[in-house]
């Protein structure tokens, strides 16, 4: 207690419960564009598919969306402005890993925040181990482009409940052919997703420009281990940044503002 008190004291905090999403209302939807939403083939979109400002969404069918489809409304409207929050807190946590140059395929990564000075490349598989912690978060941050090779994957090793995992694109990510993807993307312009590349248990955003799909499957579900857990590691606390920290001894989550204060107010064209 002593330690979260000083934490509390020295940085102004952004207060999560263990279940929330960063994303707000963004959290339901699979697949979230801004100028255009245009699918080929048979993909399926297991939740909410959203369109805003633009109002072009095409290939449904033969495309399915399993939610509701929400082109140009006001639900759309509210969910690429918590999207974009969502984005700014993400880019202003301070990194606890620097991956400049490195690709990710090959690599196993524990719980934190991995920083990319421009683009990230994925070939292979990346590994991600959660080391049976509950309500941890591994975050990509990418300074431009995200790339997946065809054929590449994201494996998850002892997973707690509730772990998340984000992508902060600064431009564009595309994966390519048969990727097998993992978490939710939000890039600041599009999302291209290659024929038959899969995301599982996250969702792709693009905040300014388009998503582009080709025989994909999109589920915010389907997460190892599961979601919806409320039942953190006893007696822990996870630093995730400076100024920040997961409260494991209690049911929600501290998140540190102090380097993110400036990204999640500055002003963004759209």
């Amino acid at each position: 207690m002593k330690l979260l008190r000083l934490c509390c004291l020295a940085f102004p905090l952004f207060a999560l419960t263990a279940n929330a999403d960063i994303l707000g209302s963004a959290d339901a939807f699979g697949v979230l564009g801004a100028s255009t939403v245009t699918n080929t083939g048979p993909s399926v979109v297991f939740q909410d598919l959203g369109l805003w400002p633009g109002n072009s969404i095409t290939g449904f069918p033969p495309g399915i969306v399993l939610g509701t489809i929400h082109n140009d409304d006001a639900v759309a409207m509210q969910a690429q402005a918590d999207a974009l929050n969502g984005y700014n807190v993400l880019a202003g946590l301070a990194p606890t890993g620097t991956l400049t140059g490195q690709d990710l395929g090959g690599l196993t990564l524990d719980p934190g925040v991995y920083f990319f000075a421009s683009s990230a490349q994925m070939t292979g598989q990346l590994t991600l181990n959660f080391e049976g912690l509950n309500n941890m978060m591994v975050v990509f941050q990418i300074g431009s482009t995200l790339t997946t090779a065809s054929a590449s994957s994201v494996l998850i090793i002892n997973p707690g409940s509730n772990d998340k995992v984000y992508w902060q694109v600064g431009s564009s990510a595309t994966l390519g052919t048969t990727t097998d993807f993992y978490g939710s993307v939000i890039a600041d312009q599009s999302v291209t997703l290659n024929h038959g590349a899969n995301v599982t248990c996250g969702r792709v955003i693009a905040l300014n420009a388009a998503v582009t799909m080709d025989t994909n499957n999109i589920d915010t579900g389907n997460c190892a281990g599961g979601t919806g857990g409320t039942t953190p590691e006893p007696g822990t606390i996870g630093l995730l940044a400076t100024g920040g920290a997961v409260a494991a001894g209690a049911n929600f989550s501290f998140w540190g503002l102090g380097a993110s204060i400036p990204a999640f107010f500055r002003k963004r064209k759209r």
